[in-house]
């Protein structure tokens, strides 16, 4: 325990309490949960499927550790959804409309990335728009995609994006939009010196 060098000298620093885990957080783990409990897969074995450690599986199924971009879409891989598809699954009521204000947000703390869900949520969704937001620097890669041969238009609204897919990077501005069809590795990366917003949208195939 770290000492003070106030008063005395020995008065150990107050310890601030955990926070409390953030409420999506704790509704996505409980579905992760549940999606593995469904197949009957131990954490040994989703540890095998996904290549993620069995300890930070177990975290991110009890909320312990907000998860990130590249592991959710690990997991969707190996459940067979789009990270829209699964971030409904934790939403209580489907709606047709969906305000700006009530619009999902997700964020990767680690990596610099929020992610909008701006389609009203419904797990049987084939197609669906998603606005992403990269912080100057923020560099995301992607082994795999969730579902193999899934669509997406990449629309970029403000800033620099360099999106590498089949070993090729292609260098978007504003307005530029590129459309491609994923079944392997991809990488996104803010480019330039400041944030980058696009649009994304995702059709399964």
């Amino acid at each position: 325990m770290r000492q003070t060098s106030g008063r005395g000298g020995d008065t150990p620093d107050p310890v601030p309490p955990d926070p409390a885990p953030d409420a999506v957080d704790t509704r996505l783990g409980a579905r992760l949960a549940e999606l593995r409990a469904e197949r009957g897969w131990s954490l040994g074995e989703l540890a095998e499927r996904t290549g993620i450690s069995r300890s930070t599986l177990s975290r991110a199924e009890r909320a312990e550790t907000s998860p990130t971009a590249a592991l959710l879409n690990r997991l969707c891989h190996v459940y067979g959804r789009t990270m829209s598809q699964l971030l409904s699954e934790v939403e209580s009521e489907p709606a047709l409309l969906l305000r700006a204000p009530e619009q999902q947000v997700w964020q990767d703390r680690a990596s610099g990335f929020v992610r909008r869900s701006v389609s009203p949520p419904h797990a049987g969704l084939r197609a669906e728009l998603v606005e992403g937001r990269l912080t100057a620097g923020a560099d995301i890669a992607y082994d795999r995609p969730p579902v193999p041969g899934l669509e997406q238009h990449i629309w970029v609204l403000e800033g620099e994006l360099g999106v590498t897919v089949q070993d090729v990077e292609h260098r978007l501005g504003a307005g530029d939009c590129l459309r491609m069809r994923v079944w392997g590795a991809t990488r996104f990366r803010c480019t330039g010196s400041g944030e980058v917003r696009y649009l994304l949208a995702v059709v399964l195939p």
